[in-house]
């Protein structure tokens, strides 16, 4: 090869690298806290099929309904119920016509040691844990699944001076995580990994003692001709997706 032929195709190489870089996209994702160790692998995945990048946020799903409200620079919004999207999208926040459940939670009562817990969660009749972590009921999808789990058991007047709340899932784990609480109600997410649960003792609690946690995807007003917003959101819907998705132990619709 010669030097001129070399130089055009190291030329054409540096423009091809240099549109590429120009047409790469940035969309920033609010993201619920439980949904945390999923949406990782699912972005990393997605940035590089698509060569765009995502960057994550992570809190409660109260805390960013409330910032998009507030005209937060958020192109899409991955909550933990359905209730905030669609709030969102009624008030002219968000596009109604992109909303839908990308995963569906499981509640599940947690302790780092393993033999706390059984597996029929006798011990919320027990007198054996010291502190019982559960997310806020009026902020958290998780906290109110937890307070309904109580209710049908007829044990929150028993256990309400055990309890200890967090602002979001992610301080409720950690509560139990740091044996702050000795047994909490947590997402099954965040204490499973390739379906199964990777550490201490849990219930899972029966699905009909809670409502569905839906979890739903919405994109934000400003975002509606983002293709890579809407790209992002097909990627989340696609088999690879919900193989990590349901790998944590979510399902799917």
């Amino acid at each position: 090869m010669s030097i001129a032929n070399a130089l055009k195709i190291g030329f054409a190489s540096v423009v091809l690298m240099s549109s590429s870089m120009v047409s790469a996209e940035v969309i920033k994702v609010a993201v619920a806290s439980n949904f945390t160790h999923p949406i990782k692998e699912i972005a990393k995945n997605f940035e590089q099929d698509t060569q765009n990048k995502v960057e994550l946020s992570f809190g409660s799903s109260g805390k960013f309904y409330a910032q998009i409200a507030n005209g937060a620079p958020y192109e899409v919004f991955l909550s933990a119920d359905q209730a905030k999207p669609k709030r969102l999208a009624d008030e002219g926040m968000a596009i109604a016509d992109t909303q839908f459940t990308y995963a569906e939670g499981q509640l599940v009562l947690w302790s780092k040691d393993p033999q706390k817990v059984d597996p029929l969660g006798k011990v919320l009749d027990e007198d054996s844990f010291n502190r019982l972590a559960l997310a806020n009921p009026k902020l958290a999808p998780y906290g109110l699944a937890a307070l309904q789990t109580l209710e049908t058991l007829e044990l929150v007047d028993k256990t309400r001076t055990k309890w200890v709340k967090g602002v979001n899932i992610a301080q409720t784990y950690q509560y139990v995580d740091t044996l702050n609480a000795d047994i909490g109600f947590v997402a099954l997410s965040q204490i499973t990994e390739n379906h199964k649960i990777t550490q201490g003792s849990a219930w899972i609690v029966p699905d009909e003692f809670y409502l569905p946690i839906k979890q739903d995807a919405i994109i934000v007003k400003g975002a509606e001709r983002n293709a890579t917003a809407q790209a992002f959101l097909d990627y989340l819907r696609s088999n690879s997706a919900q193989k990590i998705i349901q790998s944590y132990g979510y399902k799917i619709e």
